[in-house]
């Protein structure tokens, strides 16, 4: 495949990566708070900027070193992901309606908080999409270049899903003054829901906590 070629496919599936199921209800969480359309594309940015961060560093490391990550190895970074899911839901169910004096300070933590679980789902997603990357490309600096643009692409995407989230909920809100305490709460469940079938879809029937764990790289 010609390099060129190569990039475009990678920003382009990168957009498809940051509809991923897993990244989908964490941001929808997190951003569910969030009526600003402004501030719904920042906290993408932010989760982004911590995807690609990680996936590109660690990434670039199994490319470079042509590592090979064992099964448990890659079944617990995606356990991560999981507790991180877990954490965000219960992170929404807790916290009270933020007052307007406190808005800036809430957004500062929205973000801080994308970002971390950005950084924890790009660890996740870096065994994998290296691995796949290497199947294909023999050039490593060509390899790491698909790596930063896939991220790149991610990063747009997930901007472009904040959004979508963001409008719809700030409407709902606006026009029903107890929807935004519903939205957090709901996706705060979701969040919780799903990061718990994942602890155990890893954990026992990928086999994590079994003898012989089954990974595999997608």
């Amino acid at each position: 495949m010609h390099p060129l070629a190569l990039l475009g496919l990678g920003l382009v599936l990168g957009l498809r990566h940051a509809a991923d199921p897993d990244h989908v209800v964490a941001v929808t969480a997190i951003t569910s708070s969030t009526r600003r359309l402004a501030g719904a594309a920042w906290l993408g940015v932010a989760w982004g900027i911590g995807h690609t961060t990680t996936m590109f560093l660690v990434g670039s490391f199994i490319i470079l070193f042509n590592l090979v990550v064992p099964p448990r190895v890659g079944l617990a970074l995606e356990l991560a992901v999981a507790f991180a899911l877990v954490v965000v839901g219960l992170l929404n169910l807790r916290r009270g309606t933020a007052r307007s004096g406190l808005e800036d300070s809430a957004a500062r933590l929205h973000a801080t908080r994308a970002f971390g679980v950005g950084l924890v789902h790009g660890l996740a997603g870096s065994a994998a999409v290296a691995l796949l990357v290497l199947a294909t490309v023999r050039d490593a600096r060509w390899a790491c270049g698909y790596l930063l643009v896939f991220g790149a692409g991610t990063l747009l995407g997930m901007m472009l899903i904040t959004t979508g989230v963001a409008a719809p909920l700030g409407l709902l809100s606006r026009r029903w003054s107890g929807f935004a305490q519903v939205a957090r709460v709901g996706t705060g469940l979701l969040s919780l829901g799903f990061g718990a079938w994942l602890i155990y879809q890893i954990g026992w029937l990928d086999g994590l906590f079994r003898a012989v764990p089954h990974w595999t790289p997608h």
